[in-house]
């Protein structure tokens, strides 16, 4: 229950209750020889768990809740306070990519944990739109998002923790087992019998050596438009501003992307300066509208905290996934999601399990825009509808190897697809 604060309007100020000082033993770098040297030091081992997700976006989301669902332990460790990754906190909001030509028909494939994620927003009001004239790719309000995946992910019984950025891996000869965090409390690690990266960056499976392919892409920042409705746009057409940006379900609000020059997205400098850039741009372009006749009303609702990352590190599966593949009425025998088609035209194209194990690299899966893709099919890999089903595929695929007492590897993928069918999954017709 929120607290009404006008209740403590006019009371004095109160003494904040002292907490004990934490004892934590320290271990700071030194200058040695002038390089900065990290002391080895013992980590506490927080959690031991089945099944641990790195990285709550769309794919850690789904692949949680479906090891949870398949009854392991399992653990969604996210680097913010929510989740949804760029779907939410970068306001992307448009789930592409959800329906493909499947025999001729419009059909779902993206069903399952991302399926009744949008089922379910689809019951609250303004939570859920379609876009105008089309039947697939809805737009979602990125709080009522953030709600139903919190309660999504409680149903499911996931132990979750926000605020803990992952620095490093826990190795045993060529196997992760383990994940090393960073946080408020400090450097602390979790052990888990199977590991799921679903950061996006391929951070983890870096860390642990695993073969990869980094691409620059666009980076761009999205930002929201409030008052839209009391505009006048048929004026600020004629002044030059061709449309005010996309609908979503409140309609008062506009959102509107920027798409940002192709750069590294693992440079923190890049990543700085596109920060200072996108801001300044996006609040001269919003003053520009307000003085134009037409515009007065429209105001500047929010900025998205995340940087539009498109794409970075992508992993080195034992199956590279092609464009040319995905375009090809073929079938994978270990086929463990279906990517949809942009604007619903083409055929579903499969998904293999290998896109999404590493190589060599032991106790590691990853989902959503990292997994084993060529860069021509980067522009669907990336998307929040394949983000949906890979995760959904991980985290299956993950809780079946841990009920088996087998490596990721050596899975039983018809066990894995039996339980996706069981979940709602879509595997092609």
């Amino acid at each position: 229950m929120i607290a009404d604060q006008s209740e403590h309007a006019g009371q004095g100020a109160k003494e904040l209750d002292p907490c004990p000082l934490e004892n934590r033993p320290r271990y700071p770098a030194r200058i040695v020889k002038g390089k900065v040297i990290q002391p080895e030091r013992p980590l506490p081992v927080i959690q031991e768990t089945d099944v641990l997700v790195v990285g709550g976006g769309s794919a850690g989301f789904a692949a949680a809740v479906s090891a949870a669902r398949a009854g392991v332990k399992t653990t969604l460790v996210e680097r913010y306070g929510y989740f949804g990754g760029l779907w939410t906190g970068g306001i992307v909001l448009v789930v592409i990519s959800t329906h493909a030509m499947e025999n001729g028909r419009l059909t779902q494939v993206v069903r399952g944990i991302g399926g009744e994620l949008m089922d379910r927003l689809g019951k609250i009001d303004n939570a859920i739109t379609l876009r105008p004239k089309s039947q697939i790719n809805p737009t979602t309000d990125p709080e009522a998002t953030k709600f139903m995946m919190d309660e999504m992910v409680r149903e499911a019984g996931v132990k979750t923790l926000f605020h803990c950025w992952a620095t490093d891996v826990v190795m045993d000869g060529g196997t992760v087992r383990g994940v090393v965090f960073e946080s408020k409390a400090g450097r602390q690690a979790i052990l888990a019998k199977a590991i799921i990266d679903t950061t996006g960056d391929g951070d983890i499976f870096a860390a642990a050596g695993a073969e990869h392919e980094q691409r620059l892409h666009a980076i761009g920042l999205v930002h929201r438009l409030g008052n839209v409705d009391r505009a006048d746009l048929a004026k600020l057409k004629a002044a030059g501003y061709k449309s005010v940006g996309a609908i979503e379900p409140l309609p008062s609000v506009r959102w509107v992307n920027l798409r940002g020059p192709s750069t590294n997205g693992l440079d923190i400098h890049e990543l700085t300066r596109l920060e200072f850039e996108h801001r300044r741009s996006i609040w001269e372009r919003v003053q520009k509208m307000r003085k134009t006749a037409g515009g007065e009303p429209l105001f500047l609702l929010q900025v998205a905290p995340q940087l539009g990352v498109r794409t970075t590190r992508l992993l080195a599966g034992t199956h590279q996934l092609t464009y040319q593949e995905s375009r090809e009425p073929r079938k994978f025998k270990d086929v463990i999601a279906v990517g949809g088609a942009q604007d619903g035209k083409h055929a579903g194209w499969p998904i293999p399990y290998g896109a999404l194990l590493p190589k060599k690299l032991d106790g590691l899966l990853t989902a959503g825009r990292s997994f084993s893709m060529d860069a021509k099919l980067v522009e669907d890999g990336r998307l929040i509808g394949s983000c949906l089903t890979t995760g959904h595929a991980a985290g299956a695929a993950a809780a079946v190897a841990v009920q088996s007492g087998c490596r990721l590897r050596d899975v039983d993928i018809g066990k894995v697809q039996k339980l996706l069918v069981s979940q709602g999954a879509y595997l092609g017709s």
